[in-house]
């Protein structure tokens, strides 16, 4: 049987995969796809680590740096440009790299066209759960969503409340919705590999790379990008750092203040990271480098 061309590489923050997935590349050829929603965006080269122009150099790299602040990539949108470059790639190997879970279970399990949601339907929703209190909630939920309900882990109000506003705006469960996926990628033609290196070892990783973001301009990189006046809901103002730093640069908290809130964020961000893979790819194959 022929070995996939393509391989998933997946991780936290500060894991090392992008360090692996370079490595790879210069040994077998590979070209290097992005798979992480920050490192999308040209703006954010410091906060997201993306790869520096030298390591872009060693191995060829696509999707990196291709989007602008201002715009706001979805998943959606991410696999609608994936598909096609993979389409060119074809017939070399393929790393796809990255730490957004939603962008390989896009890949290997595919996500549901559900329809947008109205903001007057999501307010409602988040109004219901305030009002009955979430052991209410569930069980009003589970009459119209009974695997959502069961599924959603206590005290995730978001994902509650978007299942309820999904059912009552579409008049079908979001469950029945994601159960009609396809995956982008068919069985068999890739493999998966998570970087899970030890927890300790990570959150130290995470540290030394804020320390390395502020000496590489890091404080500058979110002044630039405060200064165009974005929506603050765009993803690229949610990137670990911007508001940190901001509050930094608004005269708010001390430099010293601003960097330690940035490695506390860091970490949290990685831990999340670590829950999902664990939680949503079982079957995949793990390194701790």
């Amino acid at each position: 049987m022929t070995e996939p061309l393509i391989t998933l590489i997946a991780g936290a923050t500060a894991s090392g995969k992008s360090r692996l997935a370079l490595e790879t590349a210069e040994r077998t050829g590979a070209v290097i796809v992005n798979a992480d929603s920050q490192q999308l965006y040209a703006d954010l080269r410091v906060l997201s680590a993306r790869p520096s122009a030298e390591e872009e150099a060693r191995a060829e790299h696509r999707l990196y740096g291709v989007a602008d602040a201002a715009e706001a990539w979805s998943v959606g949108r991410w696999s609608r440009e994936v598909m096609p470059l993979l389409d060119q790639l074809a017939g070399r190997p393929v790393l796809i790299v990255g730490g957004t879970g939603l962008y390989f279970t896009a890949l290997t399990k595919g996500l549901a066209d559900i329809p947008d949601v109205p903001l007057e339907a999501r307010e409602a929703s988040g109004a219901a759960f305030d009002a009955l209190g979430e052991t209410a909630f569930r069980r009003r939920l589970a009459e119209v969503d009974p695997a959502a309900e069961t599924r959603i882990e206590s005290g995730d109000r978001q994902r509650l409340t978007r299942a309820w506003a999904v059912a009552e705006h579409t008049g079908r469960a979001l469950s029945d919705w994601t159960a009609d996926t396809t995956p982008l990628l068919a069985p068999g033609l890739w493999t998966g590999l998570v970087v899970e290196p030890d927890r300790a070892a990570l959150y130290a990783n995470c540290d030394r790379r804020v320390a390395q973001m502020v000496e590489h301009g890091a404080v500058e990189e979110v002044r630039a990008l405060l200064a165009r006046g974005l929506d603050p809901s765009l993803p690229a103002m949610k990137a670990v750092g911007v508001r940190e730093f901001g509050a930094h640069l608004a005269g708010e908290t001390t430099l010293a203040e601003a960097v330690e809130a940035t490695r506390q964020a860091t970490r949290n961000y990685a831990k999340r990271q670590l829950t999902w893979f664990r939680n949503q790819t079982p079957g995949w194959a793990r390194t701790a480098a």
